[in-house]
């Protein structure tokens, strides 16, 4: 079976790995830090705080912005559901925008106009979550201007777009944001197995970060509400999560940002091979501003004719091709039935939907069995 990702571990990482499991430390040890430190400067960012998953990093990323009982957060329902689903933790209400027909992303004409109906209502959104699908990134500009005119904050779920860039910066400096979160999943770009970062510029929303995601607890002397006991003593100042990376995970990432450029480039020259072989065919591929590069950790085509996407994916499948669809739109999942939503609700988000294929798409994807995709494709559309 080709997947439609795989992760890339060399000797490197694995020694990497190695080292710290024969070292003093495990988790809270040295690693993390210079992790977080490296992903930090590739994203020419100030600060960068690890956690044990993007959903994690989601989560505190929206206790620090102050979303809680009574907020409103609005997102795409073009995404994995944990891009809602960090609002709902923190008991916010949660809306969607429906997207681009072309990039899957948020919609910037839509966005305005169910802002300007909220604004008549006095119910606009405390914060909104740009997701940048398959790793390509939102209008971050547009959207910046907007937060200003409406008065929200902006979160970049940039699960996929580690290593992607917005105008000439890489995605995660927060240009056009408070905070960015990348994943490393194993089928992302970099891996750590599972774990996330939250990157910001501000120092007040990193310490807010950096507390949530280690039970609330400091031992940093000069946050503390009296004198410390000795070198032992710490205090849990709010209620946080252990939402910590080991070390363990982050060696393997340090390990893996090493080769970030070169993932980056292959996925690239992937995605342009793509490009050419499928041209011809009933379907539509990703296309990229001039102003972007994406990381392409989803190659995501999109059939002219809907009815036919099952009985393509299925021959894909007993072909050994291991597509996938990326993604079912949150909306008419049934926890969020049960909220009100329903099909129908944004049109563009289950159009899209509905033609969508992901080829595979990771570095050791070979040419020859990139050929036997597209040409498993070309049958099945036959």
């Amino acid at each position: 079976m080709i997947p439609y990702g795989r992760q890339h571990i060399d000797e490197e990482d694995i020694a990497a790995v190695v080292q710290v499991l024969q070292s003093d430390f495990l988790t809270q040890g040295p690693v993390v830090p210079a992790f977080e430190q490296r992903l930090a400067e590739l994203s020419q960012v100030q600060f960068a705080i690890a956690t044990n998953s993007a959903t994690s990093a989601l989560h505190v990323a929206c206790l620090a912005l102050g979303i809680g009982i009574g907020s409103r957060v609005w997102t795409s329902p073009l995404s994995f559901v944990a891009s809602a689903n960090c609002a709902r933790y923190c008991g916010a209400s949660v809306d969607f925008v429906d997207i681009e027909p072309d990039s899957g992303n948020l919609c910037i004409s839509t966005l305005r106009q169910k802002l300007e109906l909220a604004r008549a209502t006095e119910t606009l959104p405390d914060v909104v979550i740009a997701v940048h699908l398959a790793g390509l990134s939102c209008d971050m500009q547009q959207l910046y201007h907007l937060s200003h005119e409406f008065g929200f904050r902006i979160i970049e779920d940039a699960s996929h777009a580690v290593g992607g860039s917005y105008q000439g910066r890489p995605i995660g400096s927060c240009q056009y944001s408070d905070i960015t979160i990348f994943s490393f999943h194993p089928v992302k770009i970099i891996t750590t197995g599972e774990g996330g970062m939250a990157l910001t510029n501000n120092p007040e929303l990193a310490e807010q970060m950096q507390l949530l995601r280690s039970h609330g607890i400091t031992r940093d002397e000069t946050e503390m509400t009296e004198p410390s006991h000795g070198a032992w003593y710490y205090q849990q100042l709010q209620l946080g999560f252990n939402y910590r990376m080991t070390d363990l995970q982050a060696a393997l990432g340090l390990s893996q940002s090493n080769r970030l450029a070169d993932f980056i480039a292959k996925r690239q020259q992937l995605a342009a091979r793509y490009h050419q072989l499928l041209s011809q065919l009933p379907l539509d591929t990703p296309e990229v501003p001039a102003d972007s590069v994406s990381s392409y950790h989803l190659y995501i085509i999109r059939l002219h004719d809907k009815a036919r996407r099952k009985s393509v994916f299925d021959a894909m499948r007993a072909a050994g091709i291991g597509v996938n669809v990326h993604y079912i739109p949150i909306h008419t999942q049934p926890y969020y039935q049960q909220l009100g939503f329903d099909w129908g609700d944004l049109p563009q988000a289950e159009l899209f939907y509905e033609r969508i294929i992901s080829l595979p798409m990771f570095p050791e994807l070979t040419e020859s069995e990139q050929d036997h995709v597209v040409a498993t494709l070309s049958k099945a559309l036959a």
